[in-house]
Formats: structure tokens, C-alpha cells, sequence
């Protein structure tokens, strides 16, 4: 049977209400897997990785048999954090609370006066608590609840071809890790991203570097977005240089040589594949008007100068169109505070927003009300 919410955005309650947020915390993010790092950046036993999110904060670590494995970032004695900071290197994790002290694989392996714990105490019951990881293409995901979905495999696998050339177990990071805060709800970010009718009207320099070649696809856990570059120059300086100096790519095939190709994963995510290089994004929720934007590019290594120039050129060109989607989602969600505006229509090409909001309704059936329920529709 058809939706009959199909055709309409999901309602503007739905990005700033408390309780929704709460319940899009527990529904769609626990059980959703998360980018934390490549297997690159941890290359030696006891290096680490961590993410923070919805109020977890995990650690993702090369034991010493070379394994990597998760953990949630806490202590078995009294909850303390263990680790600072996003990464480090530490082979053994000890507690600075109270000394419990951690092997690279988890186990507890010391207790200060362990024996004024009881006769009944094993430190084999006490180890980190285990989070799943998984690695896809040589870049680490983590899930804190496994709700029976999909592996990041198997949510790609539709597009696996086509990711094959650009050698992802390969790819080094080009800098650090940044983050940068939005005051805005996390599906805003999302909507944008996945919003191919935009382009056009507020990024002037992709319509000139890609001309009308924008495409947008839906598929059941990743939208696909692409845009070939154009040979006409751009009469944009930082534009037409990419233009110029962009060079051959050895390992892509023909079509992809000058094409730049957007995958969003559900809920949060998303990598941007450039011939020069890959970024991955994730938009990572905070309050139901606050989100942090976490972000790190990836290449393979290549010391020509045109590569270095287009990587250069790539990132110029990119934080304009940074800058353009920040005033772009901070309209919105000034916007959804109006009480004149509930839900809008999609147009039929607007597929990934559609799939999108269809994902949200069937998880939290509450989004179909154009109006927010009477507090405490959640315990119901």
C-alpha cells in the first residue's frame, strides 16, 4: 500500500523536540554504525581511536596480537572515563580514578587490593564492555546496539563496483580530524546533503564546474549523489586551475576520471570520492538544535605536483560550498520554528529526501503528526 505520507517532509516538530530527539537517540543511533577511523590510523599495537556520541564515548584499539577491537570508554570500577583526548597510544589502559588497569583485548588484568573485593571477585568478569566494529574497506565502523541491520557491507554492496578502483584499504589521512559545531538539528545537515534541487540556486561553483550533470539515487540504506567535471573552463580562478591541473589517475577507469561521486549512509553519514582524494563526513547529533560535524580527507599517496595542487584547489573550492550549506541549514532550522510551517511537499526528483523521511516515519511513527503529541508520547 501506497504512503500516503510519501510525498511530504517529515513535520517541523521533529527537529527540535526534546523527546523526539531522546527517542532518535535510542531507535536510530544505537543501532546504527558509526565512522570512527581507518585502519591506518592506528597501524601499531595500543594506538587508539575514540569517538564520542549520544553520551558514549568509545575507544577503538589495535590490541597486541593486532586485532582491533571497541570498547566503551569507561571503567568497570566507579564509570570513569579512561582515555582522554581522540587518540593516543596506551599498552595497557589504566583508570586514573583508582588504578584498575586494562589489557590491549579488554581483559582486566589489575586490581589495586584486589582481595578487599571479596572471595567472590574475578577480575575476568570485569573487563571493558565489548562494542562491535566492523571494517569495511579498511576504514572502522562502531555500533553500540545491534539491531539485526545491515553491515556497512551490506548497506554498500549495491555500489561496490564502483568503489573498487579507488583502492579505500590503501588511502592514508591527509590531516586531522575536524569538528565543527552547528546550531542546527541533525537532520537538517542530512536533508542538505541528500537535497539535489539546490545546487542550481545556491552553489554557483559546483553548477559551473558540473554544469546540469548533477544526479541524485536512493537505494535502501545509501543515497547516491554525482556530478561529472565539465571541460568548458570555469571563469571561477580556484575552479578553473582544478580544471587545469587535476591529473590522470592510473588506477581509475575512464568514466571516473573527472568524477565527483556523494554516498550518504543511513542515518548520518557520508563519503565524498573525488578522483584526488576522499572525505568522509559524519553529522553527529548533540541536542535537538545542536550537531557536530566530524570530517577527515583521505588519499593515496602521490607526490606529483599536479595532485598536490588539486587536493589544494579541491579544498578551496569546497569550503565556499561549506560555507554556503552552513547559511543554508541555519535558514532552515530558523525557519522550523515558525509556527506557520508543519510539513512541505517533495518533488518526485527529491528521491533521497523521500527515502529518507519514509526511514524515519517507519522507525518513529509519532513523525507522522504535523503537530507534537502532548508530552510523554514515548512511554506510551
Amino acid at each position: 500500500m501506497a504512503d500516503p505520507d510519501a510525498g511530504w517532509s517529515l513535520p517541523a516538530w521533529t527537529y527540535s523536540d526534546p523527546e523526539f530527539f531522546a527517542v532518535e537517540r535510542a531507535r536510530i543511533f544505537r543501532p546504527a554504525w558509526q565512522i570512527v577511523a581507518h585502519e591506518s590510523d592506528i597501524p601499531n599495537p595500543g594506538d587508539f581511536q575514540t569517538l564520542d556520541y549520544i553520551g558514549e564515548s568509545v575507544i577503538v584499539l589495535r590490541g597486541d596480537d593486532g586485532a582491533v577491537r571497541a570498547f566503551t570508554n569507561v571503567c568497570r570500577h566507579r564509570g570513569a572515563r579512561i582515555v582522554d583526548g581522540t587518540s593516543g597510544c596506551a599498552h595497557k589502559l589504566v583508570c586514573p580514578y583508582h588504578g584498575w588497569t586494562y589489557e590491549t583485548d579488554g581483559r582486566l588484568s589489575g586490581v589495586p587490593m584486589k582481595a578487599s573485593y571479596g572471595d567472590g571477585f574475578a577480575l575476568a568478569d570485569h573487563g571493558l564492555s565489548p562494542v562491535a566494529v566492523e571494517n569495511w574497506q579498511g576504514f572502522l565502523f562502531v555500533r553500540l546496539a545491534d539491531d539485526g541491520g545491515p553491515s556497512v557491507a551490506e548497506m554498500m554492496a549495491p555500489h561496490a563496483a564502483e568503489i573498487a578502483p579507488y583502492r579505500f584499504a590503501d588511502l592514508r589521512a591527509l590531516g586531522r580530524v575536524t569538528l565543527r559545531p552547528r546550531a542546527v538539528n541533525w537532520k537538517i545537515i542530512g536533508d542538505n546533503y541528500s537535497d539535489g534541487l539546490h545546487i542550481t540556486v545556491a552553489h554557483p561553483g559546483l553548477k559551473r564546474l558540473m554544469g546540469d550533470g548533477y544526479g541524485v539515487a536512493a537505494s535502501p540504506h545509501a543515497d547516491r549523489m554525482w556530478g561529472p567535471i565539465v571541460e568548458r573552463p570555469s571563469p571561477n580562478l580556484s575552479e578553473r586551475a582544478y580544471q587545469h591541473f587535476l591529473p590522470p589517475v592510473p588506477h581509475l577507469p575512464p568514466e571516473r576520471q573527472r568524477l565527483w561521486t556523494y554516498y550518504k549512509l543511513w542515518p548520518n553519514f557520508a563519503f565524498d570520492i573525488y578522483p584526488d582524494q576522499v572525505d568522509f563526513m559524519a553529522w553527529l547529533p548533540v541536542s535537538p538544535t545542536q550537531t557536530l560535524i566530524r570530517e577527515i580527507s583521505y588519499a593515496l599517496p602521490d607526490a606529483r605536483r599536479e595532485m598536490r595542487a588539486a587536493r589544494y584547489l579541491n579544498w578551496r573550492i569546497n569550503r565556499q560550498v561549506n560555507a554556503e550549506d552552513t547559511d543554508l541549514v541555519a535558514r532552515v532550522q530558523a525557519g522550523m520554528a515558525s509556527q506557520s510551517f508543519t510539513v512541505g511537499p517533495l518533488s518526485e526528483q527529491e528521491v533521497a529526501l523521500r527515502h529518507f523521511c519514509g526511514r524515519v516515519r517507519d522507525v518513529i511513527p509519532q513523525a507522522r503528526l504535523h503537530h507534537a503529541p502532548g508530552t510523554g508520547w514515548s512511554k506510551v
